[in-house]
């Protein structure tokens, strides 16, 4: 570990470990196999990359898109380290350089996707490599109930089978419950020590609207507060990015589309425009995003509604890598809720995959309607609690109007508690608003006390109701998939007499206004001359970009600039304090920093 840390400060230019960086680390070295889990951001790559260097041999790397491993590996170069990637990007002959590379001891990390790595080409070559690590990146896709699921890495179990010795950690950012077990089972990681870091991301502003019009939501949203940031704008539809992005262009942003339905030569082009032009918003479907480094993504903003919290946590987890203020941003409709179901309905997927899919979606809805804070119940979700409010989301800095449902949480629960806690949301509803039909009939659930109870309202705003009192935690719905409603610890006060009266309320109907929000971005606490500089450092980075053909922030990302902005470094010594300067980059640009400050002081 001692070497560990020396790695860290003369490489990466860091001064400490983070999270539990420095535990898995140590148990890679020794050979051990680790889950570890860890917000976007939060230096997963480290955990890997470290032991790679110290332990004898080549760090596999298996990432799920060939698209950014050019980036990867630009990064990890500008480091000093040896990496490359194998992918059908690479002619034949430049595919057997890296072989060869590999085979004679030169790499010390290379990436490849899962398909490459099951091909019997590539496990006989790694059959006869000495191997000092595999690294599973974004593990939730083995996952069948996730948002990214791909099928070749159920498949990556084999790797314990043919490579018994070698030491496996496998790393994601999003995965609840349900999705860990999976991914320890399918990859056969039993015996693997568990890192579950904090999923808070306390730098992220959340805020979810429904909006009638989202695009003038959207444009108010972006010129208020981003009128010059680099942005992820994420549509459900090819249509919808299509228009969106001429829509925004139009507007005078600089906006890029991606979708599967482009080419792969335009889709690479553009997401290399995001990673390598300043202020540039790219406007995507979920096609785009999976391992995307750009630190300096200032919001995430989503047109629809996403279809499970697992999806949204990890997209809008693309803002604010770089620890400073970011905003994830919402605004969905009716048609969105509607068009999620009938998706999941018309698939062709069995009856249980499509119950835990409503359940999700349910579980999203209810983030949406919360009147409390969003970050209390998005950390709940992935079993993490949070002591008291976050003060950086829309509930908390405008809390929404609400209404006084204590009547109509009691007559929820109570017709959930006589119904026998054994049926769904929807059953439980028609049971509420006196709707007959034969299943009702044969359950004598016609002749209950809550029978017709809840006529005063809609089957549409039961459903949000029930929503919403699932996110507050007065119910759950059942652990394996089949949407069955249960009442919580939370729930018995509300039906007891004898217990002190409680009130339970809940999001009206109506929207609450909001008021206008500024957030600051990176260098915004810096002086107007100290800002000054930053900004001809961001120029000089730029260039040095442009001649490398690499993104800027893999140079410096912007928080760096702004620490040599404030600190004004002098020395090569006092520049290799600044966070992120490394022994490598000082070699390689220490002096052109150093003599862009030193003319910013004559």
């Amino acid at each position: 570990m001692q070497r560990a840390r020396k790695i860290l400060k003369s490489t990466f230019g860091y001064e400490h470990f983070r999270h539990h960086q420095s535990d898995i680390i140590a148990a890679l070295i020794k050979g051990e196999d680790v889950l570890t889990l860890m917000p976007t951001g939060g230096g997963k790559s480290i955990c890997y990359q470290i032991p790679a260097l110290i332990r004898e041999g080549c760090g596999i790397v298996i990432s799920p898109l060939i698209a950014l491993m050019q980036d990867q590996v630009d990064a990890m170069n500008q480091l000093g380290i040896s990496a490359a990637f194998l992918n059908s990007s690479l002619s034949a002959s430049e595919q057997r350089i890296i072989e060869a590379e590999l085979s004679s001891g030169e790499l010390d990390l290379l990436y490849m996707a899962p398909e490459r790595l099951l091909t019997p080409t590539t496990l006989s070559l790694l059959q006869s490599t000495k191997i000092a690590l595999f690294a599973i990146d974004e593990a939730h896709c083995v996952s069948q109930w996730g948002h990214d699921f791909r099928k070749e890495y159920q498949q990556l179990s084999m790797l314990h089978e043919s490579f018994p010795n070698v030491p496996r950690i496998a790393l994601t950012a999003t995965a609840d419950a349900r999705t860990r077990t999976e991914i320890i089972s399918q990859l056969a990681l039993e015996s693997a020590s568990v890192f579950v870091n904090s999923f808070d991301r306390p730098n992220i502003h959340y805020a979810i609207n429904e909006s009638g019009n989202s695009r003038d939501a959207l444009w108010s949203f972006i010129s208020e507060n981003h009128a010059r940031d680099a942005g992820i704008v994420y549509c459900q539809t090819r249509k919808g990015v299509e228009t969106t992005a001429q829509w925004l262009s139009s507007k005078g942003c600089t906006a890029l589309p991606y979708h599967a339905g482009l080419s792969q030569e335009i889709r690479q082009q553009n997401q290399q425009r995001f990673l390598r032009d300043d202020g540039l918003i790219i406007v995507a479907t979920i096609a785009f995003g999976m391992g995307i480094d750009k630190p300096d993504v200032r919001f995430v903003a989503h047109m629809n509604l996403p279809k499970n919290i697992e999806a949204y946590y990890q997209e809008t987890g693309r803002a604010g890598r770089d620890g400073n203020p970011a905003d994830a941003w919402m605004s969905y409709g009716l048609k969105d809720v509607v068009g999620l179901r009938l998706f999941t309905e018309q698939s062709d997927a069995e009856e249980r995959f499509k119950r835990v899919m409503h359940q999700k979606t349910d579980a999203m809805l209810g983030l949406c309607e919360l009147t409390s804070c969003r970050r209390v119940a998005l950390l709940a979700y992935f079993g993490e609690t949070l002591e008291q409010k976050c003060g950086n989301c829309d509930n908390c800095l405008n809390p929404p109007e609400t209404w006084d449902a204590t009547i109509a949480t009691q007559k929820a629960l109570s017709c959930v508690f006589r119904t026998g806690e054994r049926f769904g949301a929807q059953y439980v509803i028609d049971v509420l608003v006196g709707k007959t039909n034969e299943r009702i009939e044969n359950n004598n659930h016609d002749k209950l006390s809550t029978f017709d109870i809840g006529h005063e309202h809609t089957a549409i705003e039961w459903r949000g109701i029930f929503r919403q009192l699932i996110a507050h935690g007065y119910l759950a719905t059942d652990a394996e998939g089949y949407g069955v409603l249960k009442l919580t610890g939370k729930a018995w006060p509300l039906l007891k007499k004898s217990e002190t009266p409680q009130t339970v309320m809940l999001r009206a109907l109506r929207k609450a206004k909001t008021k206008k929000r500024k957030i600051s971005v990176a260098a915004s606490e810096l002086s107007t001359e100290d800002q000054q500089l930053f900004e001809t450092l961001r120029i000089l980075r730029a260039q040095l970009a442009k001649e490398q053909n690499v993104p800027p922030y893999v140079i410096f990302p912007d928080k760096t600039l702004s620490e040599m902005a404030l600190v004004r470094p002098h020395t090569s010594s006092q520049l290799l304090e600044i966070s992120g300067v490394g022994q490598t980059k000082l070699e390689r640009y220490g002096s052109a920093f150093l003599n862009e400050i030193s003319s910013s002081a004559q």
